[in-house]
């Protein structure tokens, strides 16, 4: 009787690119689980990989030309190309681009894009199976992660083509969307960022259902959710930094203030208010647009004085005049955001505003563009300014290399500041004991427009 050893053969590599939004950041990850269930190891370049997926971005022109990019210059390094997300729907565009790609499938389709990895790289562990449990496949770093609430949305803005897309908000029950958090936070993750369409929608449609969670009835509302991830608690026993994004200004947003007065929540809220002029919002088909959402900014700073408010706005929409502009201007000065983002309204194709008239002329979006940017950068200046000799608590995300005289620098976020869109705190002269993840004292020494600058708490001087 022979006694040979029979060897594993080795995994089918997959390579991942994944464009977009934070959602679909979260879609990979959840890919790449499945694919790693199945066998499949992970590559992290195109030469090592039998296939190469590529997560598309769809909810703009330019979006879309950089995902045909990515497909085009992984086709063109592969050659073995599976195509997925939001520009999946364009199925017949891709192909006459890149007619060599293998497979399309729409966003969060995670039945047919694994599907599709099996038929063109069929898993090669044979009857030989890791049957360990694996962790799921984080893209982001250890210590901070998105937590997806739902998907879709029921808004039918008239720039936006989500709902196309991604269909009708479909929430997750709230019982595995704490458990994901839980499991998170038990891996290491000391941030959560919650992301949905709409977040402060979550629930809606399943009648905010309520499910048993730690032998208590907890609905499937942001109230209930924000409540119980203020409730988890990272190593040291203190609670998660928790970011809410996409957060409509519904009235019961109110009630997750509180939470972050009491410290159970980051003080942090992201909420899409896209415009601030009546006749610009309407012709936008914006929801929540009351005339007192500046009083409820002053009674959220009231509550909790530290809050954030970061938000993203539009200019040059279809119809936008100057005197709608001016209004935009004049409400950006009084609502004093700490963060702003902005976009020039560009044509989306299958989007209702493509229909309006009126268009603004494109030399007129870019000078209000680079007035409103110069508006919200001496409001951030000076927001940030009055930060100098305060102590604040920072997350740290790199630590560098000694120097030529053995200083280490970092970098971190305040709980301002959420990772990739807003600004960072730069501290100098750390111990090369600091890590990634770790939460520190810091000192502010020194502000400008955007970031800010200091040393821990204890090594100031």
């Amino acid at each position: 009787m022979s006694n040979t050893a029979t060897s594993l053969p080795d995994a089918k590599r997959v390579g991942m690119v994944s464009l977009g939004c934070p959602k679909a950041l979260v879609d990979s990850e959840r890919i790449l689980t499945r694919l790693r269930a199945d066998g499949y190891a992970m590559s992290p370049d195109y030469a090592g990989a039998d296939v190469v997926l590529v997560n598309t971005c769809g909810f703009l022109d330019s979006a879309k030309e950089e995902s045909l990019a990515a497909i085009g210059e992984a086709v063109a390094e592969n050659g073995r190309v599976i195509v997925t997300g939001c520009m999946g729907d364009e199925a017949d565009a891709i192909r006459a681009a890149h007619p060599q790609v293998l497979a399309v499938t729409g966003a969060h389709q995670y039945e047919q894009v694994v599907e599709a990895v099996h038929e063109h790289a069929p898993p090669s562990q044979g009857p030989y199976v890791d049957l360990i449990p694996q962790p799921d496949i984080k893209l982001t770093p250890r210590h901070y992660g998105y937590l997806k609430i739902s998907e879709g949305c029921n808004h039918s803005c008239a720039f936006c083509i989500i709902p196309q897309l991604r269909g009708k908000l479909a929430s997750r029950r709230i019982d595995a969307v704490l458990r994901e958090a839980e499991k998170l936070v038990a891996a290491g993750t000391k941030e959560l960022l919650v992301i949905s369409q709409d977040t402060s929608a979550y629930g809606v449609d399943t009648r905010h259902e309520a499910r048993t969670w730690k032998d208590r009835e907890v609905r499937a509302h942001m109230t209930d959710l924000a409540r119980e991830l203020g409730n988890l608690r990272i190593a040291d026993g203190a609670p998660p930094w928790v970011r809410l994004h996409y957060v409509y200004p519904y009235p019961h947003v109110d009630k997750v203030i509180p939470l972050m007065a009491e410290g159970l929540l980051t003080p942090y809220l992201d909420i899409p208010f896209q415009h601030a002029a009546p006749a610009v919002l309407k012709r936008m088909k914006r929801p929540a647009n009351e005339a007192k959402v500046l009083e409820r900014v002053r009674s959220w700073r009231e509550v909790c004085p530290d809050i954030a408010i970061r938000s993203s706005f539009v200019v040059g929409f279809p119809g936008e005049t100057e005197d709608d502009f001016k209004y935009l201007l004049d409400w950006l000065e009084e609502a004093q955001l700490d963060q702003v983002g902005a976009f020039r309204f560009e044509p989306v194709e299958g989007a209702a505003a493509n229909a309006l008239s009126d268009p603004v002329p494109e030399p007129v979006k870019e000078e209000r563009y680079a007035q409103l940017m110069e508006v919200t950068s001496r409001i951030s200046a000076a927001k940030l300014a009055a930060k100098v000799g305060r102590t604040l608590p920072v997350i740290i995300d790199e630590v560098g290399e000694a120097d030529e005289d053995g200083d280490i620098g970092a970098t971190g976020r305040s709980q301002a500041d959420a990772p990739e869109i807003d600004g960072a705190v730069y501290l100098r002269n750390v111990p090369e004991t600091l890590a990634p993840g770790d939460i520190v004292d810091a000192t502010i020494e020194d502000a400008d427009a955007h970031d800010l600058y200091g040393a821990l708490a204890d090594q100031s001087a």
